[in-house]
């Protein structure tokens, strides 16, 4: 081994007891990691067989680590994230395609929604997609909105005014995670109109999370839905 990769190793310590301490894993967070860094990831979960998210890990990066280890990681370009083959994780407790649903106001949202549902994926949550049903045409809610109800917590991902969960908050009584994205023109400011709509939404009880931040969303669900289930 040489000093350069030894000075890289040193770069990363992994929390692979994150699991038993908090019941979510750790993942791989890769947009400012080196590929280098990944590589020297992916070498560590290689030998020791264990599975792992990626998140924010551009093509290029995959391609390299494809290049070393073939096969190690499933690729998904849509969500930028990678799950390693080895057994996937399994925290959810009893879990039921009754307990979640993932929703997006508009197709542009898709990226951040794929983000939710392959973190999801990774621990084998099960899940209701309803995609493109945003206020601009609000029949398609409420035809979906008997079926929404069921479910025991809700990630809703919307952009532009991100006014769909405020909407869903006023409809059911379930758990409702808002996920605002960077969606729409102009005075979206990347998000932060959705963000601060989402803050002073008159609907109480809406959990906020980051903008584009589905990952955060799905592990939010999954706390839920984890206590909800060992009850």
């Amino acid at each position: 081994m040489t000093s350069h990769t030894r000075d890289i190793d040193s770069e990363i310590l992994l929390d692979l007891n994150r699991e038993n301490r908090t019941g979510l894993a750790e993942a791989i967070f890769c947009e400012g990691k080196s590929v280098d860094q990944l590589l020297s990831i992916a070498d560590r979960l290689h030998a020791q067989e264990k599975p792992m998210l990626f998140t924010r890990l551009a093509q290029d990066a995959w391609l390299a680590i494809e290049a070393r280890f073939p096969g190690l990681l499933d690729y998904d370009p849509i969500s930028r994230t990678s799950i390693s083959q080895a057994e996937l994780l399994t925290s959810s407790v009893n879990a039921s395609i009754d307990d979640l649903a993932v929703i997006t106001g508009g197709t542009s949202d898709l990226p951040v929604a794929r983000e939710v549902i392959r973190t999801l994926e990774y621990y084998q949550q099960p899940l209701l997609t309803i995609n493109d049903v945003g206020v601009a045409g609000l029949w398609r809610l409420m035809d979906r909105v008997e079926e929404i109800k069921t479910r025991k917590v809700v990630i809703c991902i919307a952009g532009m005014d991100a006014a769909l969960p405020t909407v869903l908050g006023g409809l059911i009584g379930s758990a409702i995670i808002a996920v605002p994205t960077s969606v729409g023109y102009g005075m979206v400011k990347g998000g932060e109109t959705a963000l601060q709509s989402l803050l002073v939404s008159c609907a109480p009880g809406l959990t906020v999370v980051n903008i584009d931040n589905g990952y955060g969303a799905a592990c939010a669900a999954l706390r839920i839905l984890n206590q909800i289930n060992r009850a």
